[in-house]
Formats: structure tokens, C-alpha cells, sequence
């Protein structure tokens, strides 16, 4: 098994595990944190219909397994389905050292990791990420948490797992659209981290997008490696932190206007990021490198908007979880690895651009 990264946080440290068939190679450490205990299993049909025989060794390490079967995706992201959770741990039995195992996408994880941080004031959890997105991002850096109607992540809280554990072999399982919005994220990081990253990405772009496991690999490592460095940095998202928000301030509100369904996270954020090229030429940033990123983002064949009204937009933007009284701030790419965030870009300012943006794709 490939040396473990290691996120070093306020609460103590994270394991990263990342390559292929890690689940199986990282039982040996795992084994520890579940002798005996009960454990909450938490993820979807079909990703125990995937993927559920690869925790076979782990169960058996348990004292108990209790398995609780949530929706797909984003609509599984609720105060409801928490509250389901909590009722159905505290009926199993469940006690302060039971566990918890995340098995799925950034949307399993938030969830799981939600329910986990506030089941009996928090117990110990485990990130298993099976989606691209997940595995480069949502999984890594203890964020957690449900949407509201006006807003994603409206309500959470930073509890970091005990490992996460990033099996690159179920990768080559996921829809090309999957993929497609996992590397979006990518792109997202690698555009203001890790400017190496982004030539692989550019370079080996077809190749990433069907699924080969040997191109996959080490995007996933390079990009959990630069998630980590930030955190790091700025474990509670007061400063660099904020630099992974790039795309997400409009990528979010067109979520929440689509009611969570129709675009995937990832495609979402592209059409974010989009967004936020045209308010970084705006304010002088390098129009060369905007106009790089967006012939990449180009060549992802994103699917296209739905009809939305940007009076909507402006209103869900307003009220996103990022906004300070102040107002908003723009994370913008300055240069190839160089981000910004920028104050002071006026509500009638983005209402035109965002205007003109919608309408250019309409």
C-alpha cells in the first residue's frame, strides 16, 4: 500500500489512503478502530450493489454491522434524513465509541459525516469515497453537512474522520458524467494549486474522462495532496481555504434554483467557474489564462443550462453560506496557480454579467 498522506488538523490527524484497492490493503489498520464496536453503515442501493463485497473483511471485524440504506445523491442531503439517522442509531443501540463507515459520494459522506459529528455530541467516523468528486475533494478536510431549501451546506459542521480511505479501483465503475464532474473539481484546484496538475489534466483529458485507472491515479493523489496543503493551512475556512470555493458562489445557486436535480455538482461549479473567468477579466486579471481555462472546461462537453431566472441567482448568491455582511467575495484566478478573493464587485455588476452570461448560453 502507497505511504498514506496526512491531513494535520486542530482535532488531531487524518490518514489519506489513495490507490488502487486501498479498502483492502488498509485493513490491517482499520481493523483496530472496528473490533467490536457497532457499526453504522451508511450508503446508497446502488452503491452496495457496486461495491458492498469489498467491505466483507471489514464487517467482520465489527461487533455489530448495521447497514442505513439512504437516498442517491443530493436529495439524501437533508435535516430529515440526519434526523432518520440519529433515530435509527439511537435504536440500534448506538453509544459515544460506535462507528461510523461513509460509503459512497460527496453527498453519502456529507450526510454520514453530519449525523456522526452530532449523534451523542460526536463519534469516530470513516470516509470510503467512491465517486471521483469525493475522492479529490468532498471527502478530504473534515466539512460536513445537509442543504436547506434556500441554500446547499446551509447547515454543518467541521468533524474530520478518523481515515479516509480512497480506493481508486471503483473509479473505472462510474458514468463518464461522473467522472466529467469530478474532474471539474480537479480543475478547480489544480487551476489555482498545483499548476502541474492542470497540464496533466490537459494533456491526459480524454483518457481521464473514460475512465483509464492508470491516468486516474495520480490525478486523485495530486489532488488530494494539494486539498490537503490548504486545510492545512486554514483548517476552518477563515482564509486560503476559501481559495477551493472557486466556481461554488454561482455553481451553488444554480444548484439550489434546479432544486438539487438535473446537474450534477461538478457540471454546476463548471458553469461557476465560467462565471467567475468572465468577472476575472472583468477586474484585470490574465485574459490568457481565462481564456485557457475555459477552452478546457470546453472540451468537458458540459450539458446545458436549464432556463434560470439571474434575478433568482442573485438572491440564492446572497444567501449563500460563503457571504460575509460586507457582502460577497469572489474567489478569481489571477495567473496559473495564483487565486484572489475579491470584495467590492458590486450586486448591479454581477446582476449584468450574470445576465449577459445566461444569455450567451441560452
Amino acid at each position: 500500500m502507497p505511504e498514506p498522506l496526512i491531513l494535520r488538523h486542530p482535532s488531531g490527524s487524518t490518514p489519506v489512503l489513495v490507490g488502487e484497492d486501498t479498502l483492502a490493503s488498509a485493513h490491517g489498520e482499520l481493523a483496530g478502530w472496528l473490533a467490536g464496536r457497532t457499526v453504522f453503515l451508511v450508503s446508497t442501493p446502488r452503491v452496495l450493489g457496486l461495491h458492498g463485497a469489498r467491505l466483507e473483511p471489514l464487517r467482520r471485524e465489527a461487533g455489530r454491522w448495521v447497514v442505513l440504506e439512504v437516498e442517491e445523491g443530493e436529495p439524501a442531503k437533508t435535516v430529515e434524513s440526519a434526523g432518520r439517522l440519529w433515530n435509527a442509531m439511537l435504536e440500534a443501540g448506538g453509544k459515544r465509541d460506535s462507528r461510523v463507515v461513509a460509503f459512497g459520494g460527496g453527498s453519502v459522506g456529507d450526510l454520514a459525516g453530519f449525523a456522526a459529528g452530532c449523534f451523542l455530541r460526536g463519534i469516530s467516523f470513516i470516509q470510503v469515497p467512491t465517486t471521483l468528486l469525493s475522492q479529490v475533494d468532498a471527502a478530504i478536510g473534515g466539512k460536513t453537512g445537509v442543504d436547506l431549501p434556500g441554500g446547499k451546506n446551509a447547515v454543518g459542521l467541521f468533524h474530520h474522520p478518523a481515515f479516509v480511505v480512497c480506493d481508486t479501483s471503483v473509479l473505472p465503475t462510474l458514468p463518464r458524467e461522473e467522472l466529467r464532474s469530478g474532474l471539474v473539481e480537479v480543475v478547480k484546484m489544480a487551476a489555482l494549486l498545483d499548476p502541474a496538475l492542470l497540464d496533466r489534466v490537459e494533456e491526459r483529458l480524454d483518457a481521464l474522462l473514460a475512465g483509464d485507472p492508470a491516468e486516474l491515479g495520480p490525478v486523485v493523489a495530486a489532488a488530494a495532496a494539494a486539498k490537503i496543503g490548504v486545510v492545512e493551512r486554514d483548517p476552518t475556512e477563515q482564509g486560503d481555504r476559501r481559495l477551493l470555493n472557486f466556481g461554488h458562489t454561482l455553481g451553488h445557486a444554480i444548484e439550489s434554483a434546479c432544486g438539487y436535480s438535473g446537474l450534477r455538482h461538478g457540471e454546476a461549479v463548471g458553469y461557476g467557474i465560467l462565471f467567475a473567468l468572465r468577472l476575472a477579466v472583468r477586474e484585470g486579471f490574465d485574459p490568457a489564462f481565462a481564456r485557457r481555462l475555459s477552452a478546457l472546461l470546453g472540451r468537458f462537453g458540459l450539458p446545458p443550462l436549464p432556463p434560470l431566472d439571474p434575478e433568482e441567482l442573485i438572491s440564492l448568491m446572497a444567501r449563500d453560506k460563503k457571504a460575509r455582511e460586507s457582502g460577497l467575495t469572489w474567489v478569481l484566478p489571477a495567473a496559473p496557480g495564483v487565486g484572489r478573493m475579491v470584495d467590492g464587485i458590486g450586486m448591479d455588476v454581477v446582476a449584468a454579467e450574470l445576465r449577459g452570461f445566461i444569455a450567451d448560453r441560452v
